[in-house]
């Protein structure tokens, strides 16, 4: 079988070295349009229960993955002065550069063939393959070639955010929700690395413009929101990484597949970033359709 996967993302390089593990025989190649060891993005998230899943599929990865695990347990929401705090939760986050690092070397490790910096606009070069998987994000080109069939359902959401690191070590899963005089800020904030946490913002359409952050430049954004969540960080800074402010893309499709094509990932469908569970998502996606190809006879 011949598969070509477009985008290098965790839904893609999990699903190949996954496929080429159970069927050593294919020809699998990776097609991602960023460079070696570049990615956007500070951290993600995994629970527990969704580590148990991944422990069967392949445990080489797994213990690659959890041994660069930082833990916590508790969700901690911060509101007019008081914390309230939910325990038992079971949750571990990892630098997402390095989560790609060590599924993108463990497929390499199994056959699979990546390529990096290549900028595909058409599927018609891999018309003859068995299986395309569109596994490139969002604003998959892929997906929007078929959209009727996909049944694809694409809208921005209001709130504005922006996803930024910080220095700060956060202990739990932590929400903060601080006013100023132009309204009302959330931050999610959680460790990914041991001193390194991811830190994202988002506030009202209504807050954003009262702020005058429409033109604003990642420095001015620091700027603003080192005033607006001075005490939560007690000192510490704020690291930008192409941290522009966006809308919330809420992406759905009612099929996953047309003809010889699958959508993995957030080409398939978005989890809001203030339940941490997108990549747990891409990455289960590639547990469901390398499932499927095994249990199809024939």
């Amino acid at each position: 079988m011949k598969i070509v996967c477009i985008g290098g993302g965790p839904a893609s390089l999990y699903f190949s070295l996954l496929a080429k593990k159970n069927n050593p025989e294919w020809q699998i190649n990776i097609y991602e349009q960023n460079p070696d060891n570049v990615t956007w993005g500070f951290g993600v998230v995994f629970s527990d229960e969704t580590m148990d899943n991944f422990k069967g599929a392949d445990f080489k990865s797994y213990k690659a993955i959890t041994d660069s695990f930082v833990h916590w347990d508790d969700i901690d929401v911060f509101h007019k002065g008081q914390k309230i705090t939910s325990s038992g939760h079971g949750f571990a986050g990892m630098q997402r550069l390095k989560l790609l690092q060590i599924l993108e070397a463990r497929a390499i490790e199994l056959g699979v063939v990546i390529e990096h910096d290549v900028i595909i606009d058409s599927i018609e070069p891999y018309k003859d393959a068995d299986l395309i998987i569109a596994g490139n994000g969002i604003t998959s080109f892929v997906r929007d070639l078929h959209s009727d069939e996909f049944g694809t359902e694409f809208v921005l959401r209001p709130n504005k955010f922006v996803w930024l690191g910080a220095t700060k070590k956060f202990d739990a899963f932590t929400f903060y929700f601080n006013e100023n005089d132009d309204g009302l800020w959330r931050a999610h904030c959680y460790q990914y690395m041991p001193g390194n946490s991811t830190f994202i913002v988002e506030c009202t359409e209504e807050t954003f413009e009262k702020a005058g952050l429409a033109n604003a430049t990642e420095k001015d954004t620091v700027a603003y929101l080192l005033e607006v969540f001075k005490n939560e960080l007690g000192g510490e800074h704020l690291i930008t990484n192409n941290s522009l402010w966006r809308n919330f893309p809420q992406v759905k499709n009612t099929k996953y597949y047309h003809d010889n094509i699958v959508l993995l990932g957030d080409a398939l469908h978005t989890a809001h970033f203030s339940i941490g569970s997108g990549t747990k998502l891409a990455m289960e996606d590639a547990v469901a359709l390398n499932d499927s190809i095994n249990g199809f006879d024939g």
